[in-house]
């Protein structure tokens, strides 16, 4: 009687524990690739301090080399 019961008591236990266990589903993970139109940057979309800003690194860049013409080589 005792074995009759103890093994009706593991099999209880046993399908309780299967019954609870959590199963694996199995999820994809979908990556769409899009392409992206950039717009190239103008001079009329770069606003009035980039512009003035490139205008005086050119002309920096202009005396700077002409400073260096006037140096010269110095090693012949």
């Amino acid at each position: 009687m005792k074995k009759l019961i103890l093994s009706i008591a593991v099999v209880a236990f046993t399908i309780s524990i299967t019954s609870c266990r959590e199963t694996k589903t199995e999820t994809k993970e979908v990556i769409k690739e899009v392409e992206v139109e950039v717009e190239e940057k103008t001079e009329e979309a770069e606003g009035i301090l980039e512009r003035t800003a490139k205008e005086v690194d050119k002309e920096v860049n202009e005396e700077i080399n002409e400073e260096i013409d006037k140096i010269g080589n110095d090693d012949a």
